[in-house]
């Protein structure tokens, strides 16, 4: 009896320990994803910001000032809790 449930208790280590190292390699491509995030949400603002400027120099396209701005997740809302 005391070997098996010593086996149970062996089995049930090496889960946790697997689920432990998962755990820590979700963690990485979470804060992968985070800064790619991050780095896309900036390029877009740079982009509008450079589109606005163009359209107040009457270079652009004056049609597309009226069109409203998608609704994007601000860097600081994708930073790390």
């Amino acid at each position: 009896m005391k070997d098996k449930l010593q086996a149970r208790v062996d089995a049930l280590r090496s889960e946790f320990e697997q689920g432990e190292k998962m755990m820590e390699e979700l963690r990485g491509r979470q804060a992968e994803l985070r800064d790619t995030l991050l780095r896309i949400s900036g390029a877009i603002q740079v982009l509008e910001e450079e589109l606005r400027a163009l359209d107040d120099d009457g270079l652009g396209n004056a049609g597309d000032a009226d069109a409203p701005a998608p609704d994007l997740p601000r860097p600081e809302t994708l930073a790390a809790d």
